[in-house]
């Protein structure tokens, strides 16, 4: 089912790009808005996590240089019977953590060093659990996707309001489908892609928490990280931000619409919901 509702979401995403596309440049545009679609889907299914791990610096890091890190990765993956992903250190003071990769035969989890030192190691662990569940979610190659796609409309939707002060010849589409595709298909995008990144933080801190039995750890480790993401955040390409464990907190009210994280707050009370669950389970 979770594979079905991606796929129904990124077909939408796609054509929301296909709409803005005909919106700019008619049945030509929506031809080649199909193309760009289809090309980016491709390019992301093939490359996304080197896209992903170049934005933010990560470099892949040995058993020999990083024992307790890679030990953590070697537990957990053997636990949820999964491939060994690649191993990535982000040389970074910032703490936080993402997964990335189109499959889990082709998958990386990086770390910051930031998050390597701050955290005590049932909450480290707690952290790579979380993204081992992405990846076995396949939620990385969802996101990289989403974010490809959705960078593209907003560039697309540039463009269109600079036509806005050309002129439209007859055989132009309707001004209002056009005008419609400027407004709707930018928000759209964004509105499709952290509705893929809000229901996959869920699943994937669920997930954590079923693997390590540890419920409260991650709660614990969000709240840390919360703290520190506003004054320490990791900068890079803000498409990639969905990938990411957790962003900076933001006051503002259409920031915080626009989230691309659930609130830690719900996070961590649905995690200790799960605690109590886990526990009256094992009575």
């Amino acid at each position: 089912m979770n594979q079905l509702k991606t796929v129904a979401l990124l077909g939408l995403l796609s054509g929301v790009l296909v709409t803005l596309s005909y919106g700019i440049g008619g049945m030509g545009g929506a031809f080649i808005g199909v193309l760009l679609a289809a090309v980016m889907n491709l390019g992301s299914w093939f490359y996304s996590d080197k896209l992903a791990l170049a934005a933010y610096g990560a470099q892949p890091v040995s058993a020999e240089d990083y024992p307790q890190l890679h030990g953590i990765v070697l537990k957990l993956t053997q636990k949820a019977e999964m491939p060994m992903p690649q191993v990535c250190l982000i040389p970074s003071s910032a703490a936080n953590a993402f997964a990335t990769g189109r499959d889990p035969d082709h998958a990386a989890v990086a770390v910051t060093q930031g998050i390597v030192d701050l955290l005590p190691l049932d909450e480290l662990e707690a952290v790579i659990a979380h993204e081992l569940s992405h990846i076995d979610n396949r939620d990385t190659l969802t996101q990289a996707v989403a974010a490809t796609v959705a960078g593209a409309i907003s560039y697309l939707s540039q463009i269109a309001m600079w036509f806005m002060g050309g002129s439209r010849d007859e055989n132009s589409p309707n001004p209002l489908v056009f005008l419609l595709g400027i407004l709707v298909a930018p928000i759209a995008a964004m509105v499709i892609q952290l509705g893929l990144s809000r229901t996959r933080e869920f699943a994937a801190d669920e997930g954590a928490a079923r693997l390590t039995g540890n419920p409260r750890a991650l709660a614990k480790a969000l709240q840390r990280l919360e703290s520190g993401a506003e004054e320490f955040p990791l900068e890079a390409n803000p498409a990639f931000a969905p990938l990411l464990i957790i962003n900076g907190p933001s006051k503002r009210f259409l920031a915080n619409l626009f989230a691309t994280h659930p609130a830690t707050t719900d996070r961590v009370e649905r995690l200790l919901n799960l605690e109590r669950e886990l526990k009256a389970a094992n009575r």
